[in-house]
Formats: structure tokens, sequence, C-alpha cells
């Protein structure tokens, strides 16, 4: 993967005791402000849906959190609660014990209890059907014992209306119009963890065994940026099931007591991402927003996210780098995918961009990276998250994959400072936060070693990250063979335009149903991966 006479990644970045040399001279993150004459990123239209204020924002930093402050604002809930989601597990069990004892923890009894206190309550969740699929004894098992339990003013539908191969990817929870999450983290089984990330956590348990660590993400905010995720999750239900569902009228706030503001009276930007489908029109906000973000970095890129596999975002991020004065580059990702399918679909993919970033790297500003917690486990990386500059930041469902941009259904919550001092402190607070979460340090060390390295990321995780966890460790993809680099350029399980089976299969599908066409293109899909598995274990025999 690495071209005759040119350093890889390990050979700049050598460990000897001294961080790298970077020819960016980063400026400290009081003076980013001064950026605030820079064009706009957040363009209505464009580069999002609707800028809209939210009274107050708080970043939510792994699922413990994220479940425990949904539970108390649902259970305030008045009028109409919308749970628009990926999949729900209504098995799983929210605060795990540690709060609000006075209410059942199991997402599926909890929900019963809450329309049981306030029978004026409605409460909607709809969800992808393709989800149902993947986990049928377990979804249809959960679904059926809500049907035969739940209460008439609960309605769980699943929403089909999407292209072949599309998913709604949306992760929404709105209460009231009044307060709303929006961000990377499902109401699902795997996802409950704190940001110890501990091995063996008991609490983790479910079905008798321990998920792998858990890292994500998600945003909550309060006011008019609620307000108008409650107009998306009602447009989603409408379009999904054909009802039109009435706008709750609620002045009254319902914040979370254990969830801190990060910071109030600022705009926020909605972007989403929509497939062409029947006489809807394809929205691609998201993908302009990453562009532009990425774009206009003048000292610092901070990524984490699941994949890594859009060419697109690949190629914003490669102009950076080739920039002689360009931004320092770190980018955290799981250290493989979840599944099978997804590592010979999405890793593959990932690997040849990741050749390809090292390869454009030549004023070593690039540091990719994955965690692993304090026993040397993996931690998987679910979050999607980007921080430009100090200055930019987005969060939502959006993956860097081909079919976050253009085939999924998607939302992602942006702020930029505007010139407000606040707004950038409130976003490098963070980014200090995560980094010290992923290097195992206090945010105090982390601010001490960001000060003696004039700001540099890149040399503060190669002066304090270490052999054992928690920490980060360098991502170094396998090599690929001929038959996986083939796969992932065939684009097949990411594409980087909508689907169109005429291009994609045989011409005979062309004439086929949608079902056989589906079958289809699993078959193709499969053959593809089961050769491009036998190419390499054929590899390892020889």
């Amino acid at each position: 993967m690495k071209r005759a006479g040119q350093a890889s990644f390990t050979e700049n970045h050598t460990r000897t005791g001294s961080a790298p040399t970077t020819t960016v001279s980063l400026s400290r993150m009081s003076e980013s402000v001064q950026q605030s004459s820079a064009e706009p990123i957040l363009v209505e239209g464009e580069t999002c849906w609707r800028k809209v204020r939210a009274d107050r924002a708080a970043f939510i930093v792994d699922a413990a959190d994220y479940f425990a402050a949904a539970k108390e604002a649902i259970l305030g809930a008045q009028k109409s609660v919308y749970l628009i989601g990926w999949e729900f597990d209504l098995e799983i069990e929210l605060t795990r014990g540690s709060r609000h004892a006075r209410a059942p923890d199991q997402l599926r009894k909890f929900i019963n209890h809450v329309v049981t206190l306030r029978p004026d309550l409605e409460i909607y969740i709809l969800q992808w059907d393709g989800a149902m699929l993947f986990n049928i004894a377990r979804q249809f098992g959960s679904w059926l014992l809500l049907k035969m339990q739940a209460k008439p003013n609960i309605h769980f539908r699943l929403d089909s209306q999407h292209p072949a191969g599309a998913c709604h990817h949306q992760k929404i929870v709105v209460i009231d119009d009044v307060v709303a999450f929006c961000g990377g983290i499902d109401m699902t089984s795997g996802r409950w963890d704190t940001s110890d990330h501990l091995s063996g956590n008991e609490k983790r348990k479910e079905d008798g065994k321990a998920p792998m660590p858990w890292h994500d993400m998600t945003l909550a905010v309060e006011g008019e940026a609620a307000k108008a995720l409650g107009e998306l999750a009602r447009w989603r239900w409408k379009n999904a099931t054909g009802e039109e569902l009435p706008v709750p009228n609620r002045t009254s706030t319902i914040w979370p007591s254990q969830l801190t503001a990060d910071c109030f009276n600022v705009t926020l930007g909605i972007a989403r991402t929509r497939p062409s489908y029947g006489d809807l029109e394809e929205i691609r906000e998201i993908e302009q927003l990453w562009k532009q973000a990425i774009g206009s970095a003048r000292h610092s890129i901070y990524i984490e996210n699941q994949f890594l596999s859009s060419g697109r975002i690949a190629d914003a991020l490669k102009e950076k780098l080739e920039e002689s004065d360009g931004p320092e580059i770190v980018i955290v990702l799981p250290s493989s995918a979840e599944s099978w399918l997804e590592s010979e679909a999405m890793d593959s993919a990932r690997a040849l961009i990741i050749s390809d970033l090292r390869e454009a790297d030549r004023y070593n500003r690039l540091g990719i990276y994955h965690p692993v917690n304090a026993s040397g486990d993996h931690i998987y990386v679910h979050a999607k998250l980007l921080i430009v500059d100090d200055r930019f930041i987005r969060i939502g469902s959006s993956n860097m994959s081909g079919r976050s941009m253009t085939l999924d259904t998607e939302c992602d919550l942006a702020m930029e400072t505007e010139g407000q001092p606040f707004v950038q402190e409130t976003i490098a607070a963070l980014r200090k936060k995560l980094l010290a979460e992923h290097l195992g340090k206090s945010v105090q060390i982390i601010e001490a070693e960001l000060e003696r390295c004039s700001g540099s990321m890149l040399q503060v995780i190669e002066r304090v990250r270490c052999e054992s966890g928690p920490t980060l460790q360098e991502l170094h993809p396998q090599e690929l063979n001929i038959m996986e680099a083939a796969l992932a350029r065939s684009r097949l399980m990411d594409p980087e335009e909508p689907i169109k089976p005429s291009k994609r299969l045989f011409g005979s599908a062309r004439r086929a149903a949608k079902q056989n066409r589906i079958l289809l293109a699993a078959g193709v899909t499969a053959l593809g991966i089961t050769a491009a598995r036998a190419w390499r274990i054929s590899s390892r025999r020889h």
C-alpha cells in the first residue's frame, strides 16, 4: 500500500519519546474566535434545512447519561413523545438501577408506566422496517408483548418508505416539542455504557453477556430547536403512516435535572439526508455540511466516527493534508467494523482511504487512532462527531460513508461560534474532555499538554498515549487482497450515488420485481464477500 521511497505513517511518527514535528503552529483555543470573519458554514437550503435557537444545549457522551436524561424527560411528558430510530430494543434497561427507581427501568414497561400515569399522553415509536429482519426473534417477541400489554395511546410503526437497500438512520427523541435529543445513540441493546468503558461491567450485561465497550454521543436541546425536531418527527410519521399528528402546545420546561447545559441561547443548524423516493426529492444537506466544514479548517480537525468509507469526505480531507499550511487532522475510529459483513464491505474501503490519506500526509499532520480500555479491549466507536478549529461542531446520525450522504435518512445538529467566545470555549472543552477520556488522563493534564505543545493534538497524543489502556492506538488496517480491493471499489454496499439497479445488476434484473432485485443484489454481494474471504483464507494457507 506504500509507494517506493515514501515513509509510512508509523515511520513518520516513531515512538521515540518525543512528539512528531508538525509544520502547523496552532493558536491557543481562545484566539480562534478571530476567525469569525470567515464565511459562515451553516447556510439554510445548502448546508442545513433550518437554523433555529436552542435555549439550552448539552453534549451527552455515552449512553448511560443519555438514557437517564431521556427517561427523566419522558417522565415529565404531558402531550406527546416521539421516538424515531434505526432500531429500538424494548427489552433494554435504561438506567440499570441507578436513577428513577420509582419507575420501571425496562423500556417496554417504562412507556406503559408513563401512559398509565398520564392517560392524555401519546407515545409514537417509528422504527426502520429492516431492523426487525436483522434480529427478528428478539424484535418480534418484544413487539408482540408491547401489542399485548400496551395502552391504546402507545403507537408502534415500522417505516418502509425508503428505496431498496436504504435504511432510516435518524435517531431522534422529542418530548412535547420542548426538549429533544438528536445524535448517534440508538435505544437498543449493546449501547448502554459509561465513559470508563470497563470490560466486564456487570451493569452492561444483557442476556447474561457483556457486549463490547461502546463509545457514543448525542445532543440535548431545548426550545425552538426541539420544536423543529418535533416537526421533522411528525413529517416522518405522516410519510410512513399517512397519519397527521397534532402539534403539542406546552411552554413549561422539562429539562432533565441531572443534565448540565453546556451553552445557552445558541443557534443550531439542522441538516438532513433523504434519498429520492416516489414523489420525494433527494436532500443532501449533510454531505454539503461535511465538505464545507472540512474545507473551512485552518488549524485543526477532530473526528470521531464509525466508518471512513466516503470517497467525497476522503477527498476533502486529502485536500487539506496537501496544503502546506493546512490543519492537523485527528480521526478516532473503531479498530474494525461491528459485524463480518460490515468488515468486508466497509473496512476494505476504509483501508484504501487510509492508505491514500497517509500517502498525502507529506507534512505529518494526520493521526488515525482507535481506543482501547484499561483492560486493553477495543472500544467500539459509534459516535459521529466533527469539530473544526473549535469554532464549528456537528453531532448526529451520519457516518463518513457514502450511504449517509445519499441513500439513508439522516439528521445532524451543528453549531458555529458566530463570534461568540463562550460557544468556542464550549466546543474546545468537549474536545479536551474526549481526548482525556480516550487517553485515560484528566482534563487538566490534557489542557497542560496542549499548552506545552502549542495546541497540537497530535503532539499531545503522542506524548501522552501509552502501550496499555485506556489509550489511543494507531490504526493499521490489514492489507487487502485483490478480491477485497475489488469489492471495496465496487461500492456495492456503500454507494456514493443513489442505487440504480440497472447500473449495478445484470440486465435481466431490470425487468425483475422489486423483491427479486433485492434477492439478486444480496446474492451478488454474498458471492463477492465469500470470494474475498476465501481468497484471504487461501492466501494465509500459502
